[in-house]
């Protein structure tokens, strides 16, 4: 039985100009202007006798990169957590696109748009790239699997956001670690996300792959219709790739600024003071 040949469109759409940040917001123009895509206020959460979290704020915008950093055991999983519907917040809300959300569980708040990748990425190195695309979302008609479609439709969502790999045919196993977490960013970004949270995602790469990946998250931005949260350590390439910084320590988020008032040198200056005895 031969595959079913489609005209559909890879699904990726690039919508036009943003609206206008409100006022109160430290921007009404350039990166970060669209519309609010999260907000959470007042998040507050307990592990027993242990505080993980306490009156967070926390926004970012359509087209806005938001870089979040803070040491180890700062509270950063356990906000992305909150965030992805995986735990409930003792206190405070969620607002999605502005509506006030209690996120039940990480499909619903996927269905809202909100996709995280984790440093695992959860690819199947077997697999080549196009089955990974589609990883539990296959395409069928009726017993068969769509394979032709689903090749195309993930060469051309690649290509849309400029990831180049020799076929969409290739084992992952056989790409480079950039080039697997682009797939992964991808991969979530193919299904109208309109917030990406990316949890480490240049740990253990070297200066080459991690220069991939910040220009894929450039490329994102500049798309217009996508917030994007970046955790991760290395606070120059923070610095350079975020429009805003916020630095979460014992639980509080304790600085939030424009990328272009802040430096490397502050930021490390505000994490090493908390271990500096008098």
């Amino acid at each position: 039985m031969s595959e079913e040949e489609t005209t559909e469109q890879s699904g990726l759409e690039v919508p036009g100009p943003a609206e206008d940040a409100g006022p109160g917001d430290y921007a009404s123009t350039g990166p970060g202007s669209g519309a609010e895509a999260l907000r959470v206020e007042g998040i507050s959460k307990r592990f027993g006798p242990v505080t993980a979290l306490r009156d967070i704020n926390l926004h970012v915008r359509a087209g806005e990169v938001l870089g979040l950093i803070g040491d180890n055991g700062a509270g950063k999983s356990t906000l992305i957590k909150i965030i992805t519907g995986f735990h409930r917040p003792d206190s405070g809300r969620i607002l999605v696109a502005g509506e006030e959300t209690q996120l039940r569980s990480v499909a619903h708040a996927r269905s809202l748009g909100i996709e995280t990748v984790y440093q695992d990425l959860a690819l199947v190195d077997e697999l080549p790239v196009y089955l990974n695309f589609f990883l539990s979302k296959e395409l069928t008609l009726g017993p068969f699997l769509r394979h032709r479609e689903m090749r195309r439709r993930a060469s051309a969502a690649l290509d849309e956001v400029g990831i180049n790999i020799p076929s969409v045919s290739a084992e992952v196993r056989a790409l480079s670690g950039g080039q697997r977490q682009a797939i992964a960013v991808a991969r979530a970004v193919n299904t109208a996300a309109k917030v990406l949270l990316l949890d480490e995602p240049l740990a253990a790469m070297g200066a080459r792959e991690g220069g991939q990946i910040l220009r894929l998250i450039e490329r994102l931005r500049e798309r217009g219709d996508l917030a994007i949260i970046l955790i991760a350590h290395n606070y120059s390439q923070v610095v350079d790739v975020c429009d805003r910084v916020n630095l979460l320590q014992h639980g509080e988020i304790t600085f939030d600024r424009p990328s272009a008032e802040t430096s490397v040198a502050e930021l490390l200056e505000l994490v090493h003071a908390e271990y500096r005895t008098a």
